[in-house]
């Protein structure tokens, strides 16, 4: 017996939502991948939360290629097993996105202090013999958020004070002196080279942007994907009630 045409329209429906599928498997692998681009420069000085989100998305994204097969196969062959099997992989991957969503919003509250963890404990490691990827991140985040320090440079000294005082910080707490020759000194808290700001806000800015971007694409393409498993939990009821065969 031939499907309804309400069932048909749903069919061909199906075909093209499983082609806008596709390209939110594409979206979310483009996003983990970019945020993971973008965290890997720091990759020794961040909690490793920060990581598992793109990373999770990335493996979400790779699977939606596999399930948006059964998708094709089942509606193109009206064939019951393949479309049942697609709506329960859909709704896996619509709870784990769903997941991915909220963990992303959940790690933007807490991003101030994860960073602010993360930095205070990296800074004893600053300037030691076999801490030189500590040393080059600390100097990459000074200079590109032109911040020094947690909160301010006075950190430095706290944080090791057997190597840093006052008066003697990291070379990136400076900005750049335009035409200065031989050495050069900008711990005075009045002087315009000295980076008064604390990473911890421009960083972390730049952080939970990019936590807020995670829980954003998994929420909104979880709710895009919601009526993906309404159209296929539909027409296998369509295809089982009609008696299309299921070979």
């Amino acid at each position: 017996m031939a499907l309804t045409t309400s069932a048909n329209f749903i069919k061909y429906l199906l075909f093209l939502f499983n082609f806008f599928f596709v390209i939110t498997g594409v979206i979310i692998m483009a996003v983990g991948l970019t945020v993971q681009g973008a965290y890997h420069s720091f990759r020794d000085v961040l909690d490793a939360k920060f990581f598992s989100i793109p990373t999770f998305l990335v493996v979400i994204g790779s699977f939606i290629f596999v399930i948006a097969f059964f998708g094709c196969c089942g509606a193109y062959k009206e064939n019951y097993c393949m479309t049942l099997t697609f709506s329960i992989l859909l709704i896996l991957i619509f709870i784990l996105e769903l997941a991915a969503g909220i963990s992303g919003y959940v790690l933007r509250n807490d991003t101030r202090e994860l960073v602010s963890n993360a930095l205070n404990s990296s800074m004893k490691s600053y300037g030691g013999n076999n801490s030189g990827e500590i040393t080059l991140i600390w100097d990459e985040i000074q200079v590109d958020f032109d911040c020094c320090g947690v909160y301010n440079s006075s950190d430095w000294s706290r944080a090791n004070p057997s190597m840093f005082n006052e008066t003697f910080l990291p070379m990136t707490c400076c900005r750049p002196q335009t035409g200065a020759v031989g050495s050069v000194s900008c711990p005075d808290p009045n002087s315009n080279t000295l980076r008064k700001a604390g990473c911890v806000d421009s960083f972390g800015d730049f952080i939970k942007a990019h936590a807020v971007s995670l829980g954003a694409a998994g929420i909104a393409l979880a709710v895009i994907q919601f009526f993906g498993i309404l159209f296929a939990c539909y027409l296998a009821k369509q295809i089982k009630l009609q008696g299309v065969s299921t070979y």
